[in-house]
């Protein structure tokens, strides 16, 4: 098999479920890190992301954990991560998207990156992909030399032993399970696996709008929590909306929008850095407009999320109700769901 010039960019993906299926599966537990798909080619090691940036300037000693844990020639499904306080942390991965390699290098020292791999595509001139997962797992277990940050995911058979890493592992900084049907080959850009993930609810209170690319409606609400000290912290964004309803969100939020000069917790000068708030340039794409349109923060909504990290949600939330019957100011961070802590390194053993 002559080995692609460059990673795919399409690997395989998965549709959501609500409970760990039973079946013929391999369940894994679901790391949250930057998907990434590694290639390589004699001295030639090339880490893809999902969206088909390179990502190897970024991970230096991971190409170096690589070059020690992989055969010469390989294509591999996995995932990058950070480690740091036992626990998996998506700030401090997200740091190190940084334009500065003087920046990368100190990081890579200071918390270095993981690479956990869970597929194997290629090996020597062997296309896998049209193989069942069972087989390419088999492979993948037997290709690896001992690295200290590179690993082969857990994985089991037994759904029962599924349930109790979706309960515990999210106290390590996982975000569930997933489940690949082992007689699967490897389709890329397909939906293939099952992935399940923790849903909880929180009341929030509506502090302000990002307007959305198409026009002047409604992209995503901004959401916020009171902190201990009664503070409003940014804890994220709201974005799933029919563009009827995107419309219908500019005329229902008019009333609470501010006038000029007009304060609000989010703006002016006198801010410090140990309140979280809006504004902070995307490392993916730093052309995007941050700004926001101001509201009084007076309106409470339910939404759903998956999962806390540190102070603000993982991923966007979904909106499910207004809560007209909610006092802003008790919405309180103590109303978050917090996992018991888990030993990451009892998922990596």
């Amino acid at each position: 098999m002559k080995l692609p010039v460059m990673p795919p960019v399409e690997p395989m993906l998965s549709k959501s479920a609500a409970a760990v299926p039973v079946g013929d599966y391999l369940y894994e537990p679901k790391w949250d890190g930057f998907r990434c798909i590694v290639f390589r080619d004699g001295p030639k090691i090339e880490l893809g992301s999902r969206g088909g940036k390179s990502l190897t300037r970024y991970f230096p000693e991971l190409v170096a954990a690589l070059d020690k844990a992989l055969p010469p020639r390989c294509v591999l499904d996995g995932e990058v991560v950070v480690v740091a306080g036992g626990r998996l942390d998506w700030d401090r991965l997200s740091d190190r998207i940084h334009p500065a390699d003087s920046r990368i290098r100190l990081l890579s020292e200071r918390t270095p990156a993981s690479f956990i791999a869970f597929d194997v595509l290629a090996l020597d001139d062997s296309d896998l992909t049209s193989r069942p997962f069972s087989d390419r797992r088999g492979v993948l277990t037997a290709m690896f030399r001992k690295s200290e940050h590179v690993h082969v995911t857990r994985a089991t058979d037994d759904a029962k032993l599924a349930r109790t890493w979706f309960e515990r592992f999210e106290g390590a900084g996982l975000d569930g399970v997933i489940a690949k049907p082992l007689a699967g080959t490897y389709r890329p850009g397909e939906r293939a696996m099952v992935k399940i993930k923790h849903d909880r609810t929180a009341d929030v209170v509506v502090a302000g709008y990002r307007l959305h690319k198409s026009g002047p409606v409604v992209g995503s609400l901004m959401l916020g929590l009171h902190g201990s000290d009664g503070v409003l912290n940014y804890v994220g964004g709201a974005s799933a909306f029919t563009m009827a309803r995107r419309a219908a969100l500019i005329d229902e939020l008019a009333p609470l929008r501010l006038g000029e000069g007009d304060p609000h917790p989010w703006l002016g000068a006198d801010q410090d850095d140990e309140h979280r708030r809006p504004g902070a340039q995307h490392r993916w794409n730093t052309g995007k407009d941050t700004s926001f349109i101001p509201l009084r923060p007076e309106r409470v909504c339910e939404v759903q999320y998956d999962q806390l990290q540190a102070d603000r949600f993982r991923h966007s939330a979904r909106f499910l109700r207004w809560r007209p019957d909610r006092d802003p100011l008790s919405c309180r961070y103590d109303q978050l769901d917090v996992p018991a802590p888990y030993d990451l390194a009892d998922v990596l053993d």
